[in-house]
Order: structure tokens, then sequence, then C-alpha cells
């Protein structure tokens, strides 16, 4: 049976329960978990554990919840600032930050490859540092991941990745805030992903199983996720006890999934190979017959932009899409991201069950 909070503060109502009662369930004393993650980067999920995953999603609700429904003014950011590398454009991550740091106090610094010397006569070591010494944080969108890992190891501050041709953490984690709020917990769902071997999914692979969460993954011949990631998902799998299925069957992904994800089949940078990729991923476009497969329950998961040949309108409009719920997501767990990695605030919402 799920908790119904309005049914909780109907009953408080009526039963003559007192607001400090009430005050107390949403922003009761935060369970101890002991997660410092400030000064930290976050370039992949690999490197963060079950309970920091679990404390930056507590953390999203907590802001989102004290921000936007409770009307409060967090200026947590307030005298910090945050630089925006951009290599590729953006309309969710470049939203989600500008619009959140700022709504925090902060100021941000948008910063494309016109705008940097990065790439043309200064060196990533160099623009690093230069940035270390006038912001508190580095937000970067790149092409290379192993730019991100250098510019981490030469910046002395946070460095964040905002999408790189390996990972998309950011993404996955607006995609867990959106479940976790969708179901009320995430242990025990199965995640069906049907689509590309990309940087999406491997954020998914490298997080799920410390969720309690199944992954069943669908990828066309030759467009497999990366072998590396693959081999650490499947001892993440098995160290944590959920169950991994790779495939290239698409019905045989989606079976008795709760969740449905897929996600662009060509990606900036890859528009040469739109004809390869468009022939190899016939069969893969998420319908109703997909959803057919799936448990009753099912919701679907894109990441945006979205194009028809990977899921129609039915799936990608009906009330089962949580699409647009996710898309606000990112700015909610981009500031949770921000606040545990620059200051000491600790969530004040009551630890929810994840």
């Amino acid at each position: 049976m799920l908790f119904n909070v309005r049914n909780f503060v109907s009953v408080a109502k009526l039963t003559g329960t007192s607001k400090q009662l009430q005050r107390q369930f949403w922003y009761g004393s935060p369970a101890q978990m002991n997660i410092h993650l400030k000064g930290r980067d976050l370039l992949t999920l690999q490197n963060y554990t079950a309970d920091e995953l679990k404390y930056l999603l507590w953390m999203a609700l907590d802001l989102k919840q004290r921000i936007k429904h409770k009307g409060e003014y967090l200026p947590l950011m307030q005298g910090k600032s945050l630089a925006m590398i951009f290599e590729k454009r953006s309309t969710r991550t470049r939203l989600s930050a500008e619009t959140g740091f700022a709504l925090l106090g902060g100021h941000p610094s948008f910063l494309t490859t016109q705008d940097l010397h990065l790439g043309t006569n200064e060196s990533l070591t160099d623009t690093a540092r230069v940035l270390s010494n006038m912001t508190n944080g580095i937000l970067a969108r790149v092409f290379k991941h192993n730019d991100l890992d250098l510019m981490a190891k030469e910046a002395t501050i946070p460095v964040i990745n905002g999408l790189s041709d390996l990972h998309h953490p950011l993404q996955i984690l607006a995609d867990y805030l959106t479940l976790q709020e969708h179901y009320g917990g995430l242990n025990g769902l199965t995640i069906a992903w049907i689509g590309d071997g990309n940087n999406v999914l491997h954020s998914i692979m490298m997080s799920a199983a410390k969720l309690g969460i199944h992954l069943r993954i669908a990828t066309p011949k030759g467009f497999e996720p990366n072998l590396r990631i693959s081999k650490i998902t499947e001892q993440l799998s098995e160290e944590y006890g959920t169950k991994l299925l790779l495939t290239t069957d698409p019905l045989e992904a989606a079976d008795n999934a709760n969740v449905l994800v897929t996600d662009t089949w060509i990606s900036m940078g890859q528009e040469e190979e739109k004809e390869e990729r468009l022939k190899a991923f016939r069969g893969y476009q998420v319908t109703m017959k997909t959803a057919k497969s799936a448990a009753s329950n099912w919701s679907f998961l894109h990441c945006l932009p979205r194009k028809p040949e990977e899921v129609d309108d039915e799936v990608f409009y009906s009330a089962q899409s949580l699409v647009f719920q996710a898309a606000e997501n990112r700015k909610w767990t981009f500031m949770a991201v921000m606040v545990s990695l620059l200051t000491n605030y600790s969530p004040q919402l009551q630890k929810p069950t994840f």
C-alpha cells in the first residue's frame, strides 16, 4: 500500500492534529547517513555509492519541496559562481543549470567554444586552473570524456559532467527522481532500455543495481554498450543481487518491465552515420505493441530531444509518459548536486524510502 501524503494531511486536519505534527512530517530531523560530498567531482555515477546516490535524490526532493511547493527562498549559492562550458548545444542542461543556480542565489556564466580560448591558444590544463581561481564550480558538456578527466585533475574546484561521449549522469539522476516520485520507490523496479548503447545508457548501467533496479538492455548488433562498462555492470548486478539482461530483441527487453526507456539513435557528432543507423535500428521504435510486453504499471522515459522513429506519438504523449516531468527534474537534481558539492546544507525533508 502506497502512503498518500494528501490523505495524511487530511486526516491530520480531521483529527485535530497540530500543524507542528504536519511540519514534522515534511521537515523531520534528517536521518544520519554520514554522507560528505562537498568538494567532490561528478563525472560518472560509477564513483558514487548507493547511499550517496540516494542522498542526492533526497536532496533534490528536499529542494523541490521547499522551493517549488512551499515557496521558500534558499540562497545557498549566494556569493558563488559557476563556469558552464558547452562544446555542444543544449536545452535542458543549460536551462536547468542557469535557472537552478540563479534560483539558489548564485551567478552562472555560460561559455561556448567561441567564448573561451580553450582548444585554440590555451590548453585545457591552463583553462581549468584559471577557472579554479575565479569560480566555485565547473559544469562542462564536452565531446570527449577524457577532457573531463583532465579538467578534474587540474581543477581545484568541483567539475560536473553535463554530458560526454561516455556518460550523462545528470540525466539519469533526473530520471531516478521522476521514478521515485511516480512509483514511491526505486528498489525492485525493472528498467528496459531499447536503443543505442550510448552515454545515457552507460550512466544507468553504472547506477541502477546500487538502487536495487533490474536492467534489461536491447541494442542492435554493433551498437552495444561499452564493453568495459558492461563488465562493471555485471559485477554491480552480482554485488547488489539484481537481474541483468543484454539482448538484441526489444520485446524480450520490455517483457514485464516497469519502465521503458529510449534515446536518440543519432547523437550530436553522428550525423554522417544517419542512414546506417536508421537501418540498424529498424524495429526498435517504442510503440504500444512494445508496451503490451511490459508490466501493467509501465511508464516511459526519453531524455529529449525526441524523434518519431524512436518512439511514436501514442506512447510519447500518453498518460504513461514521464518525459516532461523528467525534463523539469533535471533542474532539481542539478541543484541538489551543486548544493551537495558546494555547501554544508543537509536535507530538512524526512528521508524517503527508496
